[in-house]
């Protein structure tokens, strides 16, 4: 079970400061070609819950980046922030906006099937396809 605790942590340019009131310490890892389009490798994240909150607020840009889910990032450095889930609320935060990582474990890989072979990491995870996300996540019309 992941341990829940509040972490702190900022952007690049320190314009945008977050507060994770219930943060786990299990890092995740998205293969998807759009997280990798959007930060040029795996979106590495901590799922933060819906308490989340930020400081400079008006540098927060959001990206409606597909149906169910939006991507959030500094207006003024560029650094990504979160993916929000539409649905429920929940932030999963980037992991390296974090001042404090001495307690994470990289803990599970999603979008495993759109993993391209040119890395791989040594730790063992667990492993989603994008159909099992979907089918686990994705609204139900």
């Amino acid at each position: 079970m992941s341990e829940k605790r509040e972490k702190k942590g900022k952007c690049l340019c320190g314009a945008v400061q977050v507060t994770a009131k219930e943060a786990g310490n299990k890092v995740g890892a998205c293969h998807c070609g759009m997280c990798r389009r959007w930060g040029g490798a795996p979106y590495m994240e901590l799922t933060c819950g819906t308490d989340v909150s930020f400081e400079g607020e008006e540098n927060v840009s959001v990206y409606d980046s597909s149906a169910w889910a939006e991507r959030g990032f500094c207006s003024k450095c560029g650094t990504h922030l979160f993916y929000r889930l539409k649905g429920t609320g929940e932030y999963m935060v980037q992991v390296g906006l974090f001042d404090d990582d001495d307690d994470l474990v990289l803990d599970h890989q999603v979008f495993i099937d759109e993993k391209p072979s040119f890395y791989n990491f040594a730790e063992k995870t667990d492993l989603m396809t994008g159909a099992e996300i979907f089918a686990k996540y994705a609204p139900k019309d």
